[in-house]
């Protein structure tokens, strides 16, 4: 259900540029549901007694489709620039690649760091309603001079540079536990 949920939110998150009164708003209600329901299967099957390494896998594959398709369409959407959209996605697919890979050389499994999926997910919440915010106040855009950038692209600068360093945080520390 949160995979099928992502995508629905990428489908709307790609299309709010061109009907964002009510596509920004809607964007965030399912981002909020998909997060829920991806918080949810963990729990329940802890609860259940049924979680399992094979659970924990497919959970950890699904979460990366979601990320590819929620981050995804923004990176692809009017709302960015192709070449900070590829950025993000290196620094989010990267981040959750070291803590995997952490697990895989046997320095146990690594959350730290300064970009966790948690906070991917608070953002893509946040970040259209934000967007909304500006345009309902007729801008939409932030002019620094040199260039005008939305909130979304503003949000995926932030995975760019914060995921890219996440996932050197976490290289560096991987590689002092198996020295």
């Amino acid at each position: 259900m949160a995979l099928l949920l992502a995508a629905v939110s990428g489908i709307i998150l790609y299309a709010s540029y061109w009907s964002w009164g009510i596509l920004l708003p809607l964007a965030s209600v399912f981002v909020l549901a998909s997060g829920f329901f991806d918080a949810l299967d963990g729990r329940v099957a802890r609860l259940s007694g049924k979680a399992s390494r094979s659970g924990d896998f497919v959970d950890h594959v699904l979460d990366r489709y979601a990320d590819v398709l929620m981050i995804g369409a923004v990176a692809v959407s009017a709302w960015c620039n192709p070449y900070v959209g590829i950025a993000a996605l290196t620094g989010v697919l990267l981040t959750s690649y070291m803590g995997t890979q952490a697990q895989a050389v046997g320095a146990g499994r690594l959350y730290a760091g300064f970009l966790g999926r948690a906070d991917r997910v608070v953002l893509m919440l946040l970040v259209p309603i934000v967007q909304w915010a500006f345009l309902m106040l007729g801008g939409g855009w932030i002019d620094l001079g040199f260039a005008s950038l939305s909130i979304f692209e503003l949000m995926m600068l932030w995975f760019a540079v914060v995921g890219n360093l996440t996932a050197v945080q976490r290289a560096i520390t991987v590689w002092r536990r198996i020295r």
